[in-house]
């Protein structure tokens, strides 16, 4: 598993109250600029802008693009188009200066995570392996996406001995 720690990164969702209470007249704006592809295999691209005031002449402070493809990834499955805007966001939040220490946000990082752990488990070939799998994925909030592959890797597992 990658070494990081995600409770060392910011949730799209504290960047932007960070960003409201420092500029209260300010907006975030997302638009849909692509779509693309078969149901269930949709390809969509965003487009955020960040403004620090409501002025409708105002330029934008920070600019986020982001893309994400239905079914790519467990959380793409069926939030691919809200995953895509989150990601928008989070990107013009932090190219508007709302990057904290780490410029990533947390959610950057779950998709990272989300992207190495179906071969992790697979590659487990005893259950204390499959189990310290579960347990990192616990403490992290990710478990339930993986439970039925856990569970699957578990009984070929257990009808392996």
């Amino acid at each position: 598993m990658a070494n990081f720690n995600l409770q060392d990164y910011e949730t799209v969702d504290q960047r932007i109250q960070r960003f409201y209470n420092d500029n209260k007249s300010g907006r975030i704006e997302a638009h849909l600029i692509d779509k693309d592809g078969d149901i269930g295999k949709t390809r969509w691209v965003m487009r955020a802008e960040v403004y620090r005031s409501s002025d409708p002449d105002a330029r934008p402070t920070g600019v986020g693009h982001a893309y994400e493809v239905d079914g790519a990834g467990m959380a793409n499955k069926q939030a691919a188009l809200e995953n895509c805007e989150t990601s928008a966001v989070g990107r013009a939040l932090a190219n508007a200066g709302y990057s904290g220490s780490k410029r990533v946000t947390r959610e950057e990082m779950l998709k990272v995570r989300r992207g190495e752990t179906p071969g992790r488990v697979a590659a487990a070939t005893t259950l204390d392996e499959l189990t310290a799998i579960f347990n990192e994925l616990k403490a992290e909030g990710t478990h339930d996406e993986f439970r039925g592959l856990l569970s699957a890797r578990r009984k070929e597992i257990e009808g392996g001995k």
